[in-house]
């Protein structure tokens, strides 16, 4: 690991495409890799770059403390080529993640030079396959407490309204005792963590494979079944064929568990906690915020949601 002392201030200024693309072009210095003609493809939880001279995709992570996290995904890249499961694969070569400017990045050979997401029914397809997986120590895996990710979450906002934080501080409280509750019916062990058609691309070779990999944990599986639900039923972004296909692949369908509910709502105010942490600097985040949070207030179609 390469690592810069600066001024830790410097470390935590917004996360823009400047800071990010300044990140970018240091690291890939220390690394010697070519970043002219870097290509942002999206600025959310990481800045994502594709650099057309190599090509490499790089990623800039949003957190300064993702570090720990960022080690974590390179090593279960790692575990899944020598297993030979389709997922994204660190570039060789490079000592990974490295540490620049107070940003954590790391570099992964490119799947394909342009971006092309795979189905619904490919990432069922994967899911199935990675959770019958048994992971090894070495990956030092932890489990997935949502609550406390809810809890952290809560922490992070910046530029939030008192009173906003306040519901939502009372909503966390609320599904942390039904949660308690919930009944899990499916096996626990290693999930993806953010299991959703938005991080299934097509190879180039015509295969999909899993990318972000830095949500590895361990939890119920039904936690990588939830988003696919739900952007199936809250949401309207799949069609009840694409929904009904990813069930018959993957075996069980979790809107027929008497705690769907519960961890659908769940899941859906990490979405919108998530898009707190933006609306510093960033008018599209705010507004998509401001209504996101509306609906949570009114019990409202989430149909008007915007996809981020």
């Amino acid at each position: 690991m390469i690592s810069e002392a600066g001024d830790e201030a410097a470390g935590r200024r917004e996360f823009t495409a400047e800071t990010a693309g300044a990140a970018l072009r240091e690291a890939s210095g220390a690394a010697g890799v070519d970043a002219s003609g870097a290509e942002l493809l999206r600025l959310g939880s990481n800045a994502v770059y594709r650099l057309p001279s190599a090509p490499v995709v790089v990623r800039v992570a949003r957190d300064v403390d993702a570090a720990g996290e960022m080690e974590r995904a390179i090593a279960v890249a790692r575990w899944l080529e020598e297993q030979d499961f389709p997922a994204t694969r660190v570039l060789p070569g490079i000592e990974q993640p490295l540490t620049v400017g107070g940003r954590v990045v790391t570099f992964w050979e490119s799947a394909q030079e342009r971006e092309e997401y795979a189905t619904v029914t490919e990432l069922a397809d994967l899911l199935k396959r990675l959770h019958r997986l048994e992971e090894p120590e070495s990956l030092h895996l932890t489990f997935f407490d949502p609550v406390g990710k809810l809890r952290s979450s809560l922490g992070t906002l910046r530029g939030v309204e008192a009173e906003d934080a306040e519901f939502l501080q009372q909503h966390v409280v609320h599904l942390a005792k039904e949660y308690k509750q919930l009944d899990f019916v499916l096996p626990f062990g290693m999930i993806h963590g953010d299991a959703n058609v938005g991080n299934v691309l097509r190879h180039r070779d015509g295969h999909a494979i899993l990318i972000d990999l830095d949500g590895f944990t361990l939890a119920p599986r039904e936690w990588d079944l939830i988003l696919t639900a739900i952007y199936y039923d809250r949401f309207g972004w799949h069609t009840w064929e694409q929904y009904e296909s990813f069930v018959h692949h993957y075996g069980f369908d979790i809107m027929n568990w008497p705690g769907y509910s519960v961890m659908a709502d769940m899941r859906e105010l990490m979405m919108v906690l998530w898009l707190g942490r933006q609306v510093r600097g960033s008018e599209k985040s705010m507004a998509e915020f401001a209504r996101r949070l509306e609906t949570l207030r009114t019990d409202g179609s989430r149909r008007e949601w915007n996809a981020f």
